[in-house]
């Protein structure tokens, strides 16, 4: 197949979206097929990602205002120029916000069949940034994923979320988990020392700095005997958070095997953020051999077993998650046991089994595609 992945980001950016587009650009490369990648153009002075074994088209972009670490892709001619030259079989559609749109809207003029993947809770950013806009945002949801042929949600509950919401053609296809970067012998006692150097217990957040990840929550965590909390990754709440989290270690944005050694170097991953359609980093923190901590919404649902592989918290509770990770605390054995199971859990959740999922899902758009015009 011949594929043109639109995405509304891509590495060097670290974050969900840009992720899970390189890791479907290099599966579909291992598996034989096309794919070249349209995206947004890195910040000046960020060099491009040159790992995802294919072509990458870049398109001019500018910061999104107040969160400069987002890029926003400016209209331009290169992407439907992209999709002729490509002679692409099929779209896919990471995340459609912006470039997506566009990229919807010129799959359609060509003929092309488009797969979106739901990748973002814009509504609940909606209520976010701005207090309203929910009813806003889920129409334009509903008219971009609408226009596909199929739309993929990440998790159970954002399934639901999207049929609730009238969006119709919606199916399961969950994230990919990297087991062999993220396992627990990475664990480094030396970095523990560097982090805890009285011996705490390290309690863990990593992901983007940002409001709607409302981090703040780890406040009491901080104020318990013995813990240390240790926050990774970068965003517009850093100075804030720095304030609001006395005696947290921050260590900024870290990637790949470094980023495997500091999970493994964990030993209780807390998540606060009540908008995940899916929640990358708890998947990660399990196969890293973590018990987990999260609020009982969006994707952690079906990532966390509520007392095997981790505890599950009220949205938005911040005495709860101070309270769930007291309990760890004080449980060493069930730390150790939670842990295991997480692991044990996510062993079998490669990309190259999403991977060869995602390209099921494809081949049954094309057949129906076929069928209809035959018909």
């Amino acid at each position: 197949m011949r594929v043109v992945i639109v995405t509304e980001s891509f590495p060097p950016d670290v974050n969900g979206v840009a992720h899970c587009a390189l890791q479907t650009a290099r599966h579909l490369v291992d598996r034989g097929h096309t794919p070249v990648v349209v995206a947004p153009a890195p910040a000046p002075g960020n060099k491009p990602d040159a790992s995802a074994s294919c072509r990458v088209v870049h398109v001019p972009s500018l910061p999104l205002p107040g969160y400069p670490q987002v890029r926003v892709a400016l209209p331009s001619r290169r992407l439907a120029a992209t999709l002729i030259e490509h002679r692409a079989d099929v779209v896919h559609l990471a995340s459609p916000f912006v470039l997506g749109v566009r990229g919807m809207a010129a799959a359609a003029r060509l003929g092309v069949p488009a797969v979106a993947v739901y990748q973002t809770d814009l509504a609940g950013y909606a209520r976010t940034y701005m207090g309203a806009g929910e009813a806003a945002a889920w129409r334009r949801i509903r008219s971009v994923h609408g226009a596909a042929d199929l739309t993929l949600a990440p998790s159970s509950a954002a399934l639901k979320d999207l049929e609730t919401h009238g969006v119709p053609r919606v199916k399961l296809w969950p994230r990919g988990v990297d087991t062999e970067r993220f396992r627990p012998d990475r664990r480094d006692e030396a970095l523990r020392r560097e982090l805890a150097p009285n011996g705490e217990l390290i309690v863990g957040y990593v992901g983007r700095l940002a409001p709607e990840k409302q981090v703040e929550l780890l406040a009491d965590v901080c104020g318990l005997e013995g813990v240390r909390v240790v926050i990774v990754g970068d965003g517009p709440s850093r100075p804030n958070l720095e304030q609001a989290l006395p005696g947290a270690v921050f260590l900024g944005r870290r990637t790949g095997d470094d980023l495997a050694r500091v999970f493994a170097s964990f030993d209780v991953f807390a998540h606060t953020g009540p908008f995940e359609t899916f929640c990358q980093t708890v998947q990660e923190a399990m196969a890293s051999g973590l018990p987990v901590v999260a609020p009982a919404a969006g994707g952690p649902l079906d990532l966390v077993a509520h007392g095997h592989t981790g505890l599950l918290v009220p949205p938005r509770d911040a005495t709860a998650v101070r309270d769930a990770v007291r309990a760890l605390a004080d449980a060493p054995g069930l730390r150790a046991a939670y842990g295991a199971a997480g692991r044990a859990t996510v062993d079998g959740r490669t990309w190259a089994a999403v991977g060869d999922q995602l390209i099921g899902h494809y081949a049954n758009v094309l057949a129906g595609r076929r069928t209809v015009v035959a018909a």
